[in-house]
């Protein structure tokens, strides 16, 4: 099978994660060409893998050369319409989460998608590989019957140190976006959950901000019920946490009738009649979690478009950030804590 032509949309920090996932594919992709607004931040990233090819747009990418993938790194604001560009071109896509800012514009743009489009949702959160092992501990039983499950993911970023917020050093967008924390990172939980778990529904949201260098929420608590037994599963998160690390770390923690299964950040433990623990190198674990993800549309294109992040599915992660930002009635406007 001739190798397919893969061009990148995106130069941002996400692209460095991208990029030495898909060259670990270098025997059945190829990379041609990648674009940005930003010449010079393509052009960086173009010399730093060996990319041949450097554009100012999607749309002068997409005229100069002949693609087979193309892979969305841009801001979400703009995922719709380059999905829409890229699959009007009978191109295969994979696209960063979320599919787009909001509900409803992801399920127009999923309606009106050209017959037969490969499309796969970049959400890479559930590909890491200790959610991936506890997937296997709960299909072999570990937990028995589960009965409720908590996960927080605290962290002090938005705490200030030296005059500045850490987590606003490292991604300065934060100030500026409408709907951050659930939109922009618990997304990512929320989708592991629905992973391991099946589907849920949202009972009861409360979404707060910390200062007033964000305009969204940076706080959020967020019950949800599992459909098939009513199970309760609580969501915290927090990035204003006095005596956290900068750098947050999921704590999950899985109460079952046969044994609890925890993980606290790269740690995974099984307690009960068959008592378990690995701890994962938390490096190599979060470029692997892209590894993977990108391994896994490869493969999903060669098995003729089957993806287990696929529209659909994404879909029903965003409608779980839809309902709690419905049910929060967030006002940007209220004083922060």
């Amino acid at each position: 099978m001739s190798k397919r032509r893969l061009g990148i949309i995106g130069a941002g920090w996400v692209s460095a994660y991208h990029l030495p996932a898909w060259q670990k594919q270098s025997e059945r992709i190829e990379l041609v060409a990648i674009a940005d607004p930003s010449l010079e931040a393509a052009g960086q990233r173009a010399r730093a893998f060996g990319i041949p090819g450097v554009h100012a747009s999607a749309q002068a990418m997409l005229a100069a050369e002949q693609l087979d993938i193309v892979d969305i790194c841009a801001p979400r604001e703009v995922h719709a319409e380059l999905v829409q560009l890229a699959a009007g071109r009978g191109l295969d896509i994979l696209c960063q989460k979320p599919l787009a800012t909001s509900l409803d514009k992801a399920q127009a743009l999923v309606a009106g998608l050209p017959p037969g489009t490969a499309l796969m949702v970049h959400e890479n959160w559930r590909f890491r590989v200790w959610y991936r092992r506890l997937g296997q501990w709960l299909a072999e039983g570990l937990a028995g019957e589960l009965r409720q499950v908590s996960l927080q993911f605290l962290s002090s970023g938005m705490i200030m140190r030296d005059g500045e917020r850490p987590a606003l050093v490292r991604q300065p967008f934060f100030r500026k976006q409408q709907r951050l924390l659930v939109m922009e990172v618990l997304i990512h939980q929320l989708d592991t959950l629905r992973a391991l778990l099946g589907e849920m529904d949202v009972v009861a949201a409360r979404l707060e901000r910390s200062n007033d260098d964000i305009v969204a929420e940076d706080i959020a608590a967020v019950t949800l019920r599992r459909r098939s037994d009513g199970v309760l599963v609580h969501v915290t998160g927090n990035l204003a946490v006095h005596g956290e690390p900068v750098v947050p770390r999921d704590q999950l923690h899985m109460f079952g009738s046969k044994g609890t299964l925890a993980l606290d950040g790269n740690r995974l433990s099984a307690f009960g009649p068959d008592p378990r623990e690995e701890v994962f190198d938390p490096e190599a674990s979060y470029q692997g979690s892209y590894d993977a993800a990108i391994a896994h549309f490869l493969d999903g294109l060669d098995a003729g478009g089957v993806f287990e992040t696929s529209p659909a599915d994404n879909l029903e992660t965003l409608r779980l950030v839809e309902d709690i930002y419905r049910l929060a009635q967030f006002d940007p406007a209220r004083k922060p804590l």
